[in-house]
């Protein structure tokens, strides 16, 4: 099968690619572009830990091909923090141990970071339900809720 060649923004900067057209992005992150950050869980969508986010929507890279990225700004978790440290949903995980073994940390940190811009202001329930395909084994969430309420309050203040 031909490669095909893509093109697109990851954390900012512009990327080439030739991948096979089948190719998943979640492989493509992490074997040739070296972003490890991105876990593959299941394989299936239902975990999360895939997530990243695709001209501002949260994806679950694990079934979304890399041709479809053609074009696209993709933002992995490695792409939230900047120069001046971490991003505000990073350092309220970090502050309300919204974190624990870590495997679903990268894509609970993307899918809240992009939570948050759709809805600013949420409501528990509302962080609930934005939060509810992103599946965690250790924390049972009450962290994970508190963390994303702080980061909400922070982002609001600043």
């Amino acid at each position: 099968m031909a490669k095909q060649a893509v093109s697109f923004k990851v954390n900012g900067k512009q990327v080439d690619v030739l991948v096979d057209p089948r190719e998943l992005l979640v492989h493509t992150l992490r074997e040739k572009l070296q972003l490890t950050g991105t876990h593959i869980g299941c394989e299936s969508t239902h975990c999360g830990v895939c997530t990243v986010d695709i001209n501002g929507e949260s994806i679950k890279s694990c079934t979304f091909l890399t041709v479809q990225a053609e074009g696209a700004e993709v933002t992995t978790v490695e792409g939230l923090a900047s120069a001046d440290g971490l991003h505000i949903v990073q350092q309220a995980f970090v502050e309300e141990h919204g974190l624990q073994c870590g495997f679903c940390t990268p894509g609970m940190l993307v899918r809240a970071a992009s939570f948050l811009k759709e809805n600013p202001n949420p409501t528990e329930e509302e962080i609930r339900w934005g939060m509810s395909g992103n599946l965690c084994r250790c924390t049972g969430y009450q962290n994970i809720i508190k963390a994303v309420q702080t980061a909400a309050r922070k982002m609001q203040e600043a």
